[in-house]
């Protein structure tokens, strides 16, 4: 991929992100944790998460928000048709997954680690371990903030609703890395633009592969559609 392709479709992915926090600091999310996932949508959705989070996600104002809590109203999700309920329930899913491969994969440039003598593997593996955690938080934290649970019974509900997406996500991320690292990449360096385009890419195959996954657990009644 020539560099000025890559730096492209990198600042347009920051450019997005940005654009969303900044209209969310005037329309914070109802479900706290979603203030920070759809920037991170934008990071690896350029243009296409900005029209996401306003066609499913956008939320009144602060004023108009006070106004309806002044008026005994109570903040809901606005009805939606379920593919919306799933895509935005993929998205939760991807922030905890791409918020830690963001951090995991300087980590694993800085360090060469390598598993089992591969540089990818061990890239792969601390991924896999930041995203769990970050994905597993995402999950638990609405989990305590909207229920009684006790910690213990939300951190395994939390771990039922992620396990099963979360897998789906990184698996579709990893299968577009293993194919463009040594077509286009060469090596996975994360201080190069080449490989924060291309993970973009992997970004966005995981959220659809992890798609279906909630589709399943959101008709099982796992997880919830949002």
């Amino acid at each position: 991929m020539p560099p000025v392709i890559a730096w492209c479709l990198v600042a347009s992915g920051l450019v997005t992100a940005t654009a969303i926090a900044v209209d969310i600091a005037r329309r914070p999310q109802h479900m706290k944790v979603m203030n920070v996932t759809w920037p991170i949508t934008g990071l690896y959705m350029p243009v296409i998460g900005w029209w996401a989070y306003t066609a499913m996600g956008r939320a009144p104002t602060r004023n108009q928000q006070g106004h309806h809590d002044n008026h005994g109203h109570h903040h809901h999700h606005d009805s939606k048709p379920k593919w919306q309920g799933v895509f935005v329930s993929a998205t939760h899913c991807g922030g905890g997954c791409t918020l830690g491969d963001v951090i995991a994969s300087p980590i694993a440039t800085l360090t060469a680690f390598s598993l089992f003598g591969s540089a990818m593997a061990g890239h792969f593996l601390l991924a896999f371990l930041f995203a769990y955690a970050f994905g597993v938080l995402f999950q638990y934290l609405p989990i305590r903030a909207m229920s009684d649970q006790p910690p213990g019974a939300a951190l395994r509900d939390a771990i039922k609703a992620d396990t099963l997406s979360l897998i789906a996500f990184q698996a579709g991320m990893y299968l577009w890395m293993l194919i463009a690292t040594p077509l286009w990449l060469g090596e996975m360096n994360a201080f190069t633009p080449e490989f924060w385009a291309m993970m973009q890419i992997a970004m966005l195959v995981g959220f659809l592969t992890s798609y279906p996954a909630n589709w399943v657990l959101i008709n099982k009644g796992i997880k919830h559609a949002m």
